[in-house]
């Protein structure tokens, strides 16, 4: 499992901090970051695999300095964008799968077969040849993660994955995330989906106000804002 670390990491624009010095050791499988809109919960995992740096401190992933190592750490650290489109390239679902595995010299048959598998697995098999923007909002969230997923990272880092998805496809994904063997750190607001997760961070105000068991993590959050 790896171990993420943040030393210090703070981010800052100009006069606006959008995330305080924030040290913390990340190395339990599944991981929620919760917490309101604009709290710098989507700023903290971008620093996890180089899509935002640090204005000062340090961010490592098993060892390597993501600023400095960041095309390394990506491969090994899967990003699951809260907008879909913002990940899809290719003209047929399937066709999208497959080019997450360009990098990799595997061949036609394997390619062939692995892509299979993770539309079998994401329920995509009847849309493979159909345009990705034809797809439901849900079922584009489910493309993204499958494009994540065909490559095996080490780390997942999904951001609101569960806001367009419909019931049925909200349940396929927990039964994905309950038997991954990676680790994997979702950004949420649907706090009843990350109940059973190993750990829960709750940022507040770009900075972490709460850290620990999903349960009483959650409790607090709700007192912090009011919903009891």
């Amino acid at each position: 499992m790896p171990i993420i670390r943040f030393e210090q990491a703070c981010v800052r624009f100009g006069e606006f901090t959008a995330l305080e010095p924030t040290t913390l050791e990340l190395k339990e499988q599944r991981i929620a970051i919760i917490g309101e809109n604009g709290g710098g919960k989507s700023t903290l995992v971008r620093l996890i695999n180089g899509l935002g740096s640090p204005t000062s401190g340090q961010v490592s992933v098993d060892g390597l300095d993501v600023a400095k190592h960041a095309k390394q750490v990506r491969k090994e650290v899967g990003f699951v964008f809260s907008d879909p489109e913002n990940q899809i390239v290719m003209p047929t679902v399937a066709d999208d799968i497959a080019f997450s595995l360009r990098r990799f010299k595997l061949p036609a048959e394997q390619r062939k077969q692995r892509v299979a598998d993770i539309l079998h697995r994401f329920g995509l098999e009847q849309q493979q040849e159909q345009s990705p923007h034809v797809l439901s909002g849900g079922q584009k969230h489910l493309l993204a993660l499958a494009a994540v997923l065909v490559i095996n990272p080490k780390l997942i880092v999904a951001d609101e994955p569960t806001t367009l998805l419909d019931l049925r496809n909200r349940d396929r994904l927990r039964q994905i995330f309950s038997t991954l063997e990676q680790q994997l750190i979702v950004v949420t607001h649907d706090l009843e989906f990350v109940e059973d997760f190993d750990r829960a961070i709750c940022l507040h105000d770009h900075r972490v106000a709460f850290d620990g068991p999903p349960r009483e993590v959650i409790a607090e959050y709700k007192k912090l804002v009011g919903h009891e």
